[in-house]
């Protein structure tokens, strides 16, 4: 970064610290460019860009070619700035995410900011929030809408025995009410389809099959606007024992009814196994096909540790 020619190989081995120190120590030049060849690659996995510059009038003849981080992948616009304030948040935002699959998009973006030489106040706040993933079927499907590539895998519907097999364009993964899914084209049904990243009961599989990167455009919109449209069409009566674990969840979505309280949802099984969960604490008025639902599970909870329901 302190130099817009660049540097060559040599002048790098010969100057910076680590390459020189091995020099000293008798290491031979195979050795060290093996290391910065290994380097450089570890730094472009990083997130920090490194150009090539070759010979003007042959651009292929890398003999003697200068290496150099391009200033301006880290400079901010004339009429940007952030406050110290701002720039803690953006270190908050940074840290939300706590996996893998996430995190080193996030701290490519801090260490940006960190090479600006800008000081950064301590955290704003007392803690600090993450967003984790634990389906396993998330960094495969990430890679794979990065990568506009096919993809199959296993899925099990409710009421099904066994798992069909699903052929998809991923467009965009959604986080919404807790749960993971993935907005995709269906290439079988030839519609567009969200999937469950939970009803995913087997491996993710990256085809070679590509398709037109234009269709991810907006797709995270548009998928959370179907379910939001999906749960504002269906919500269920439910009263709920004041004070309870049930009350105090289900309330951050509900609105009040003049018989406990109406709950929108987007999935009537994936809403009757929290309801089961809650035991005595929550009874649902209706609909009927909910009632029954949870009723059926709380039934085989209690066959299943044998007793008489």
């Amino acid at each position: 970064m302190a130099t817009e020619q660049g540097l060559t190989k040599d002048a790098i081995l010969g100057s910076v610290s680590g390459y020189r120190e091995q020099t000293d120590a008798g290491a031979k030049k195979d050795a060290l460019e093996k290391m910065f060849e290994r380097d450089k690659e570890n730094l472009r996995a990083l997130g920090v860009p490194i150009e090539t510059i070759g010979d003007r009038l042959d651009p292929d003849d890398l003999r003697e070619a200068r290496y150099r981080v391009p200033t301006a992948e880290y400079e901010l616009p004339d009429d940007i700035e952030f406050s110290p304030a701002e720039l803690a948040l953006l270190h908050l935002a940074g840290g939300v995410w706590s996996e893998s699959s996430m995190s080193a998009e996030a701290r490519s973006g801090l260490r940006k900011i960190r090479a600006l030489g800008i000081a950064v106040e301590d955290p704003i706040i007392g803690y600090s929030p993450r967003i984790t993933v634990r389906e396993p079927a998330f960094p495969v499907l990430q890679q794979a809408i990065e990568q506009s590539r096919v993809v199959t895998f296993p899925y099990l519907k409710p009421g099904e025995e066994a798992p069909r097999m699903r052929r998809v364009q991923p467009l965009a993964l959604i986080e919404y009410e807790a749960r993971w899914h993935v907005f995709a084209v269906d290439l079988d049904a030839l519609a567009d389809r969200t999937f469950l990243l939970s009803r995913i009961v087997g491996d993710v599989a990256t085809t070679r099959a590509s398709f037109d990167p234009s269709l991810r455009e907006g797709a995270g919109e548009r998928a959370r606007a179907g379910l939001e449209e999906l749960a504002a069409r269906q919500s269920a009566l439910i009263e709920v024992n004041p004070g309870s674990e049930a009350a105090l969840r289900l309330s951050r979505r509900a609105q009040p009814a003049s018989q406990g309280i109406r709950v929108p949802y987007v999935d009537v099984n994936i809403l009757a196994d929290e309801l089961a969960s809650y035991g005595p604490e929550v009874r649902v008025v209706e609909p009927d096909a909910l009632r029954e639902k949870v009723v059926a599970r709380l039934t085989a909870t209690v066959e299943a540790h044998g007793g008489v329901a």
